[in-house]
């Protein structure tokens, strides 16, 4: 079987290990075990009939006596496009259009609050290619492209606030960037969240294509909580998420777009670690499918020529502070992960730990203040 037709670590253990090892098994994997949520019948039958994915989870806290439950619902999307990479594109925007629209509102039955849609979720993920022609004509305006119009629509027909990662072009300066556009259920778009980090590595240097982010480390205050979008690439600085949760958000996406021989292995541990680590929600989103390009390309690692990138290997999942986490989706199929969560883990994991309590943040500033000037001298004893 090949990386790309394996479906999940998820139904391997199931279909191998008895209950009870099982559930032990899952117990270290997944930490405390999330429950299945109750999805109505109309949405089950509408992945069915739409062909995705769709599984719910349920994340409890303590009953406080002060303090009235935050239940909330999230929903993940993860998708493969929907058009070859060669067709018009317009004709890729559309589909993939439409597409989202059948997946939103199977989670508007779910009663989802906030969803989270993959990195640029509007095109192939073609930056591999070091191609600019056709791929920057999918590059729009984050206030008032037609891809921010769309999901305006779709906020305020079903109440729910969308994240919607999209190849952003500025026209001022014509500059162009990898955002996230977040719209408020009322239809408003409350701002944007650009990405932080760009890699340079192989086939992901992506530098060619947009600039480093401006925003900082924004956060949104919307009607079902604080959330904040730190985009692919940043997942693997720590520090990234840190100042997110500094400045208050309650939730983290990190919509992504990563093959398996790069970073799988990583997957499963960042947005969890970062979770417990940060005392918040994360929820990791990751594209399915494998893309091919009529123009081969290389990758800088000596191999030959190739006409994709590789196997997008999708596993989404959302991470509670307390260690939890949901079941991935498939690594092959589209699909939709609800999550029920209550706000109140966060401060109640915080109490617990005290890891921001006892962060010693002043003196890692002046340390950090310190390294980074060009005189910087490590503290490092010897005989």
């Amino acid at each position: 079987m090949s990386a790309c037709e394996f479906e999940s670590l998820e139904k391997s253990l199931e279909s191998h290990l008895p209950e009870a090892e099982l559930r032990e098994v899952r117990r270290i994997l997944f930490g405390k075990e999330t429950q299945k949520l109750d999805l109505p019948v109309a949405a089950v039958q509408a992945a069915s009939e739409r062909d995705f994915e769709l599984k719910g989870y349920r994340f409890d806290a303590i009953q406080e006596q002060l303090r009235p439950p935050r239940r909330i619902r999230v929903g993940l999307v993860q998708n493969r496009i929907v058009l070859p990479t060669d067709a018009p594109v317009l004709d890729q925007v559309n589909a993939l259009h439409s597409r989202m629209a059948e997946i939103v509102e199977a989670a508007a039955m779910c009663d989802v609050n906030i969803i989270c849609f993959q990195e640029t979720w509007t095109m192939p993920f073609a930056f591999c290619t070091r191609e600019k022609n056709p791929w920057m004509e999918f590059a729009e305006s984050a206030e008032e492209g037609s891809t921010t119009r769309f999901c305006q629509e779709l906020a305020r027909k079903y109440n729910m606030v969308i994240i919607s990662p999209i190849l952003e072009r500025e026209e001022l300066h014509s500059t162009v960037w990898n955002t996230a556009v977040v719209i408020s259920n009322s239809g408003t778009v409350l701002g944007k969240s650009r990405k932080n980090h760009i890699p340079r590595v192989g086939d992901f240097n992506e530098s060619t294509y947009y600039m480093e982010g401006d925003t900082g480390h924004t956060v949104f205050q919307t009607q079902f909580g604080r959330i904040a979008v730190n985009i692919c690439y940043g997942r693997h600085h720590p520090l990234n998420w840190f100042m997110y949760s500094m400045n208050g958000a309650e939730i983290i996406f990190n919509p992504s777009a990563t093959v398996g021989d790069l970073s799988e292995p990583m997957w499963p541990i960042e947005a969890r670690n970062a979770a417990i680590a940060n005392h918040c929600f994360t929820c990791a989103i990751n594209r399915v499918g494998t893309e091919h390009f009529k123009s081969e390309f290389t990758s800088g690692d000596g191999k030959k020529a190739h006409h994709d990138f590789g196997h997008f290997y999708g596993s989404s999942y959302v991470a509670a502070p307390d260690g939890s986490r949901t079941p991935g989706l498939s690594r092959t199929r589209d699909g939709l992960l609800v999550a029920e969560m209550d706000l109140n883990l966060n401060r109640q994991l915080c109490d617990k730990w005290t890891f921001k309590m006892t962060g010693r943040y002043a003196e890692y500033a002046q340390k950090l203040t310190e390294a980074v000037r060009h005189d910087f001298k490590p503290k490092i004893v010897k005989e």
